[in-house]
């Protein structure tokens, strides 16, 4: 029997991983594909359509002439770098360098998805749920992938992912991390466990979506701390109660004591808080962390008080106590005894707790990108790297990733942040070294390119570039013109 002729397994060079692909079948990103032999990229490239909006003239002696019916000026297409392929082994140009003429202007973009081993990403959680501690350390099927960052108002902070998770541990970890980090920024759910056995937190986190801790959806995130919710709401309260307890993980509120009180003219009520106090009606440590009323670990807010004072206080004194976020609220009066007793809630307190809760905005989670431009990147843009990033300190360049805007960070290097919402959808990919794949664009003028020492030849016109196959996506509302931006930027 003669032999069959197989058909020969061609390598991919888009990555260090070097996979040899046969017919037919993906690498081991699922990004490029062996189709008749040669190597293909499964990604369709993505470009964002832009419109400016010409608004209609209301002046009285306006004409005609002014606006003629087209709310649509022009359909100026930015090429982002998703779908557009890497510059790996880093000694090629970029994939793309698109050229387009904006408000008279020879602009270039240069295209590239990059390689991020030193990445990972910010998560921002609107809550008042104790989710762990400070340095805790967060997992992911048993693996670490971060920890606990500093808590900003009203809000958690994770860190996950970094160089260290990616390849400073083992396979696994930087597989779990790797995948992790893929899921959340292409907008997936990823469920994590922060703490030690015994005092762990259960979280599940998705961009844009309220978190659930411990199987519980999150619905507001807190006004302010129980000292800010004395100062906004305390007209609300007078003539309805005596006195008010905002109970907070950090700073709980006393209406009698707080300043607020004093110049609403609120007479002391010998009310006695089991906390550090701060300044008056300020109180800190009234409780641990927890799931509980204001981010505590109480059910029964009586906890946090002591025996009134009987030389001030009084039987039938009215207190109010409230969460921070109006969601757990509790009336009760002095008996003769001076013991709190639970009573019906009067409707102007219940309006009050309502009111809290209307001012508060909905729990979501955030998930920023978070990467280092390193030098291969910068090759694919021009030969002398350096120039680039002087050139984005100076403002000369615009950094955007997917066509949205980054926050590019001070001091050395290109390191940018950006918001994963603000991007077309299945923006990222990985590959199995391990390492994430993001894209990123550097927009500027022609002539600013030629200067710092671009890959001028490979300019193409965008007409050029952007086919029938490309993904075309209209802008995001908040999104802006990233071709536009570039040039007001450099116009300023």
């Amino acid at each position: 029997m003669a032999d069959r002729d197989k058909p020969e397994k061609i390598r991919c060079d888009a990555c260090p991983v070097l996979c040899y692909i046969a017919e037919g079948r993906s690498g081991a990103c699922d990004r490029y594909a062996n189709h008749g032999g040669e190597l293909v990229r499964l990604d369709a490239l993505t470009v964002i359509e832009h419109g400016d909006q010409k608004l209609v003239s209301f002046m009285k002696d306006a004409t005609p002439d002014e606006w003629d019916g087209d709310l649509v000026l022009g359909n100026r297409t930015f090429v982002t770098a998703v779908g557009a392929g890497t510059t790996y082994p880093d000694y090629k140009p970029a994939p793309f360098i698109v050229s387009q003429q904006v408000k008279g202007v020879d602009m270039v973009t240069v295209v590239t998805e990059g390689i991020f081993s030193y990445c990972g990403v910010k998560v921002k959680i609107d809550t008042d749920r104790h989710i762990g501690h400070e340095r805790d350390v967060v997992r992911v099927d048993g693996e670490p992938v971060g920890h606990v960052m500093t808590s900003e108002y009203g809000s958690k902070m994770l860190s996950l992912g970094g160089v260290e998770h990616l390849t400073g541990g083992s396979k696994k970890e930087g597989r779990v991390t790797c995948d992790t980090l893929l899921k959340l920024c292409n907008r997936d759910a990823v469920e994590m466990v922060i703490g030690e056995p015994g005092h762990e937190t259960t979280l599940a986190v998705q961009a844009g979506h309220p978190p659930i801790i411990n199987g519980q959806t999150e619905k507001l995130m807190r006004v302010g701390c129980g000292s800010a919710a004395i100062g906004m709401f305390a007209k609300q309260w007078l003539g309805h109660a005596d006195e008010v307890v905002v109970v907070d993980d950090h700073i709980t509120g006393v209406l009698s004591e707080h300043q607020a009180g004093k110049m609403l003219d609120v007479p002391p009520t010998g009310i006695r808080i089991k906390g550090r106090r701060s300044t008056p009606g300020r109180y800190f440590q009234v409780a641990e962390p927890g799931t509980g009323w204001g981010g505590t670990d109480i059910t029964d807010p009586l906890v946090i008080l002591g025996d009134w004072k009987a030389e001030i206080a009084w039987p039938g004194l009215r207190l109010l106590m409230v969460s921070t976020t109006g969601e757990q609220y509790a009336y009760f009066e002095l008996d003769e005894d001076l013991r709190p007793k639970p009573a019906a809630i009067p409707d102007a307190l219940k309006a009050s707790a309502d009111l809290i809760a209307e001012n508060c905005e909905p729990s979501v989670c955030s998930v920023l990108f978070m990467g280092g431009a390193g030098g291969s990147l910068r090759a694919g843009v021009t030969e002398n790297p350096v120039r680039l990033t002087k050139s984005v300190k100076e403002s000369l360049t615009y950094v955007s990733c997917g066509g949205a805007e980054a926050y590019v960070w001070p001091g050395g290097g290109i390191t940018v942040m950006v918001d994963v919402l603000d991007m077309p959808t299945q923006s990222f990919g990985y590959v199995p070294t391990p390492a994430l794949v993001a894209p990123i664009e550097f927009t500027m003028r022609v002539s600013d390119y030629d200067t710092l020492g671009g890959h001028i030849d490979e300019i193409r016109p965008v007409d050029r570039v952007v086919g029938d196959n490309a993904r075309k996506v209209p802008p995001e509302e908040r999104q802006p013109d990233p071709m536009d931006h570039a040039n007001y930027r450099w116009a300023k």
